[in-house]
């Protein structure tokens, strides 16, 4: 897991002194961005505190101090909510295995509601497929079994899928963006949540296995993952764009309803063929 310290050097490393206005008369320097120094002074703290923090041996940060460090280190809306979440995390996370996760029964009568008109997954924290309605199986998952969500012990990874399986690769024309983003929002997921076992096991299944991914995780982009298009290539219906939005969940926040809709007529008839088979196959 990501410690406080290794984000803000990764984020300091990306900040010239150029960009924030600050003149270095020439001189040569021996870091890519910003020294700490530098950074402590913009930033209204000492540079032995803020080296104490980056080192990881400062017990607290105050929300202050860490506001101050995400302006001058130029974070957005999510890298700032990642740099709260790390300083939150206790010097020595211990990992814990959490209880196996359930959809909660609103969250399934928003599914069935949903009827097979419209495809919906219902996402766990670590993007296990919890549940879907027919024609969200049929979308992203027809070549695994309808029931593969009923057993935890079965249950489809969506980050696994993405990297290890070559059929939902081959899916997914904007596999690259679309990576990407998983990537980022699983370090974001991963700083909400610093001592689930699973988690940790899941970022050093990925490392392990895909050269792809720990390319992506090295980057060490963070973003949430909320709205944009999956540009299709299905077996079934050929080609098509759709746009996920996802639905979070007051009953169970870690959960989220991700539910697809046609981006452009042509997608809007191919959708509906999906539909109709799925109506005739179930």
């Amino acid at each position: 897991m990501e410690s406080l310290g290794a984000f803000l050097k990764s984020r300091r490393d990306r900040v010239t002194p150029a960009a924030i206005g600050l003149r270095t008369f020439g001189t040569a320097r021996r870091v890519p961005g910003l020294r700490r120094e530098e950074l402590a002074q913009l930033a209204g703290v000492s540079a032995g505190y803020y080296t104490r923090l980056e080192q990881g041996q400062a017990e607290t940060a105050s929300e202050q101090v860490l506001d101050a460090l995400a302006r001058v280190l130029r974070l957005d809306r999510i890298e700032t909510v990642h740099l709260h979440n790390l300083a939150r995390q206790p010097a020595r996370s211990r990992l814990s295995r959490p209880p196996v996760e359930e959809p909660h029964p609103r969250v399934l009568a928003l599914l069935e509601s949903l009827k097979d008109t419209t495809p919906a997954v219902v996402l766990g924290r670590r993007g296990d497929v919890l549940a879907w309605n027919r024609t969200g199986h049929a979308l992203m998952g027809e070549h695994l079994p309808f029931e593969a969500p009923w057993d935890p012990a079965d249950r489809p990874s969506v980050p696994r899928m993405f990297f290890l399986d070559p059929l939902f690769r081959d899916l997914h024309r904007n596999w690259d963006e679309l990576a990407r983003i998983h990537v980022a929002y699983l370090r974001l997921t991963a700083g909400r949540f610093p001592s689930d076992a699973r988690l940790a096991e899941l970022i050093g299944e990925l490392t392990m296995h895909s050269a792809e991914f720990a390319a992506l995780w090295a980057v060490g982009e963070v973003a949430d993952c909320t709205v944009g298009t999956m540009r299709l290539r299905h077996p079934t219906v050929g080609a098509l764009d759709v746009d996920y939005q996802v639905w979070l969940q007051p009953d169970s926040p870690d959960h989220r309803v991700e539910i697809y809709t046609p981006a452009d007529p042509s997608s809007a008839d191919a959708l509906r063929i999906l539909t109709h088979q799925t109506g005739r196959t179930s």
